[in-house]
């Protein structure tokens, strides 16, 4: 398949599970096909963009190494989104790469995701945590910013604080996420406290 056929594909592909599972595949048979969807959902704000966002997390939802080669690509312009249709899947993306960095410490992504790829992604779920936008691409935010912390030691007191004073504005959902992070983030500070005595 053709970047330009991907492109036509995409137009006719919507919001509902079975399309977007169905391209992902399309993309994991046909690998040469993450690039130009990268650059595709990188390319402008338009609905064919965020189209591309939500096939790029279909595709590392199935296969998270179909990102590794373009790791540089993908945290150096993440920030730049402003579609809550495109941050949303992209957040989602993040939280498979903190979830399998942080939580299984699988060896492939340990080898892949380096500290510059942390520190863009550290940046743009603040941006998302902090900006204009919808719950789920917040929570997604909360929970890489939780497991960072677990590396960058300056996060959890930044995140508890944004959390905190956002608290009372923010959504039932927002505040439900909030206080599971919240309480993640205390547990995690007494395990702190207790191997530093």
């Amino acid at each position: 398949m053709t970047k330009e056929q991907l492109y036509k594909v995409l137009e006719h592909t919507n919001h509902s599970k079975e399309k977007r599972k169905s391209m992902a595949f399309l993309v994991i048979e046909n690998p040469t096909l993450f690039l130009p969807l990268l650059n595709l959902a990188f390319k402008d704000n338009s609905q064919l963009s965020s189209k591309a966002c939500w096939v790029i997390e279909f595709t590392t939802k199935e296969n998270l190494a179909a990102i590794f080669p373009y790791l540089d690509l993908f945290t150096l312009n993440i920030g730049q989104l402003k579609r809550d249709s495109s941050v949303r899947p992209v957040a989602k993306v993040c939280e498979y790469l903190m979830t399998s960095y942080f939580k299984k410490a699988d060896k492939n992504t340990l080898y892949h995701v380096k500290e510059d790829h942390l520190k863009l992604i550290t940046s743009s779920c603040f941006d998302w945590l902090i900006g204009d936008h919808k719950v789920a691409a917040q929570a997604y935010s909360m929970t890489c910013l939780f497991l960072l912390g677990k590396k960058f030691d300056w996060i959890h007191s930044e995140l508890k604080m944004v959390l905190e004073q956002n608290y009372n504005a923010g959504s039932a959902a927002y505040k439900a996420r909030a206080r599971i992070t919240l309480e993640q983030v205390k547990k995690n500070t007494r395990k702190s406290d207790k191997f530093s005595k």
